[in-house]
């Protein structure tokens, strides 16, 4: 039998509710506005912050600074979810929205590498923490305040619109970036007019916070308060208890990291895979991604919709299975129709080093410090640096490295014992010769747009895209599902960011360490199928269907 409390839950939205909601969506979708400007500008951001290291290093560097703001977000997570269990979640919301705003608007006025070298990057690194700490406390506060606002069968069909802030915040910084560049041209652009998009975000920032201003309190935050019955310590409560301790973890393993992958992997790691991997010129690729979140947005309400009707966890479970079945394919595919000549000359001449295991190193260089000196490290980073797949051969010890280009076969060098002048020499000699064999093979230097298959690469993108929203449309509701009001915002909080902070935010940087270790441009993609594959498993076996849970009765 059904309480009053379940039934007055269940009646239909009231109009004010109703725009409270969409203020609050709003509102998080200038945060990610925010947040993804950085990943967005990752090439620009290394030229003009890391230009003391090599080309390859400053945008790996870029990246972890990228990905530094999603490590400190669990962090935020349990500070601001803190908050918001104790003292209520709009007020939670105008913290959160002040930080992020500020720390971007920041961004804009900070002088480059060349200005104030090693300064700059660490500034830089300052601010992107500052804003993960601030996303951090963001989503758990709009999924937690839309889910308590929404009718009791309906919460996965208002929660998925919190889905599409995500998206479209990525959508509203791409725009704003082509809007820029086309107004300013590429060169003002690299130059100068990149910092456009950054100091725009003052103008969201107002806008953001008058917006949440105006926002109610979540009535059932409002009702536990005036009952005396919010946590005095929602961490010891979430975390220091075995009952609550279970389902975060599971919450983790079993949901928010497999979402979290299949999100950045279809959405930032095919436009890093695009622009890096398969050198499609970045205006061309930001307007195709664009297209495909467009097309693909809806899809968040729809599944959404669905979840209310079948159940959340089916749709984020077939999710995960396809991104595992799939992925490999879909790349290969996406590298056909994107750069049809690198597909082409990847089928026809494999490109093969042989080389002496021993010589060889783990080919990450951050920070951009490593000289290497073996035949086998200057024969593959000469190759990554060409963004060139290409496979290892075991050679006999103490072995010369050769890079084998279809027919032709191109003896490496050792660099230790020679001078300066010696090395550069040998160095500018390899590079031509691996060029020119490159080029007779027929490997592009960059992809040909004339050639790019636009209507395949924006399907292509739109099945990624689709894949995000199956999984990610119904998290929200989930998550608050599995959790008590009174410690809701702490607890849902952290797995999530721990899931899409840590498991998600780390995947472009991982993805492209792998590649350069292993040289196959397609091997980033086990690190999304694994943990992915992982959720599934668990997230079968484990994970309970949450959708009837009536989320006022165990306060």
């Amino acid at each position: 039998m059904r309480s009053a409390t379940t039934a007055a839950v269940a009646r239909p939205m009231t109009a004010g509710e109703k725009k409270v909601i969409f203020a609050s969506s709003l509102g998080t979708v200038f945060e990610w506005y925010d947040f993804y400007l950085y990943g967005s500008l990752a090439a620009i951001i290394a030229k003009q912050f890391f230009s003391g290291l090599d080309a390859g290093s400053a945008f790996i560097f870029a990246l972890l600074a990228f990905a530094a703001g999603f490590i400190v977000r669990p962090f935020g997570a349990l500070v601001f979810g803190r908050l918001g269990d104790m003292i209520g979640r709009k007020y939670t919301f105008l913290v959160t929205i002040v930080i992020m705003g500020t720390s971007t608007s920041v961004v804009g006025f900070l002088p480059n590498y060349a200005s104030i070298g090693v300064a700059a990057p660490v500034i830089l690194i300052a601010l992107r923490m500052l804003q993960g700490l601030a996303l951090g406390g963001e989503y758990g506060g709009a999924a937690t305040y839309v889910a308590e606002h929404s009718p009791q069968n309906k919460r996965g069909a208002y929660t998925s619109w919190i889905q599409t802030t995500a998206t479209m915040g990525l959508f509203l910084s791409l725009l704003v970036i082509l809007g820029t560049q086309t107004l300013l041209g590429p060169e003002k652009f690299a130059e100068w007019g990149w910092r456009v998009p950054f100091l725009a975000s003052i103008l969201l920032l107002a806008v953001s916070v008058w917006i949440r201003l105006g926002m109610n309190e979540s009535p059932a935050f409002a009702k536990m308060k005036a009952e005396g019955k919010t946590s005095k310590a929602p961490l010891s409560e979430s975390f220091g208890q075995w009952k609550n301790l279970k389902i975060v973890i599971l919450a983790l393993i079993g949901l928010t990291a497999g979402q979290a992958v299949v999100w950045y992997a279809g959405q930032f790691y095919a436009l890093f895979f695009l622009t890096q991997s398969l050198k499609v010129e970045l205006a061309s690729a930001n307007i195709m991604v664009a297209i495909s979140l467009l097309i693909g947005t809806p899809f968040f309400i729809v599944f959404g919709s669905l979840s209310d009707k079948i159940g959340r966890k089916p749709i984020i479970m077939l999710g995960c299975l396809l991104a595992v079945l799939t992925y490999f394919p879909v790349f290969t595919a996406l590298t056909k129709a994107a750069n049809p000549a690198l597909a082409e000359a990847q089928a026809k001449n494999r490109v093969i080093v042989t080389s002496d295991d021993k010589e060889c190193s783990f080919q990450f260089n951050p920070t951009g410090t490593v000289k290497f000196t073996s035949s086998c490290d200057i024969a593959k980073q000469v190759l990554a640096g060409a963004s060139v797949s290409y496979e290892n051969a075991a050679g006999a010890p103490g072995s010369v490295a050769t890079i084998k280009i279809g027919a032709a076969e191109i003896p490496s060098y050792t660099s230790k014992g020679l001078s300066a002048d010696e090395t550069k020499k040998k160095d500018a000699e390899f590079k031509k010769a691996v060029a020119d064999d490159l080029k007779t093979a027929g490997y592009p230097t960059k992809a040909d747009m004339t050639k790019v298959d636009k209507v395949a690469v924006i399907a292509i993108l739109t099945y990624l895209m689709i894949l995000v929203t199956m999984v990610y449309g119904p998290i929200a509701a989930m998550l608050v599902e599995m959790f008590p009001t009174r410690i809701r915002y702490t607890s849902m909080s952290l797995p999530y960011h721990i899931g899409n902070g840590w498991f998600g935010g780390l995947l472009p940087t991982t993805a492209f360490a792998i590649v350069a270790q292993t040289g196959n441009m397609y091997n980033g993609l086990w690190y999304p199928i694994i943990i992915a594959g992982m959720t599934f498993v668990v997230g079968m076996l484990f994970i309970k269907e949450t959708k009837d849970v009536d989320i006022y009765a165990h306060d």
